[in-house]
């Protein structure tokens, strides 16, 4: 049974930081890539990120240089550390097998509010 669970989102002033995780269980990732995805209001969901099982890490231009993923192989565990937050980055964040579109392959999301 494949799981994903997102953790560590929440409410923070412009500026500041916060440390998503995904806790995931059913499957293994020892190849191909996961992501991290959003949900702005009003938005259509977005891709944020790819973490590849051999290190490889991409981002979408608008998170470079603030936001940084990470994967913790001995816990099935794939963080997203978020720094100097926007207003514009409010929303649902989850992390997603692939095709991440397919609403089967995230989970249930974790709300980053930025105020």
């Amino acid at each position: 049974h494949v799981q994903l669970v997102e953790s560590g989102g929440g409410s923070v002033q412009p500026g500041g930081s916060l440390r998503l995780s995904c806790s995931f269980s059913g499957f293994t990732f020892k190849s191909g890539y996961m992501n991290w995805i959003r949900q702005r209001p009003g938005k259509r969901m977005e891709w944020l990120s790819s973490i590849y099982s051999d290190g490889r890490i991409y981002y979408v231009d608008s998170v470079k240089g603030r936001f940084t993923s990470s994967r913790d192989t001995a816990t099935n565990t794939l963080y997203l550390q978020l720094d100097n937050l926007k207003i514009e980055d409010t929303g649902m964040y989850y992390c997603a097998r692939n095709p991440w579109n397919d609403v089967n392959n995230r989970g249930q999301g974790t709300q980053v509010t930025v105020s």
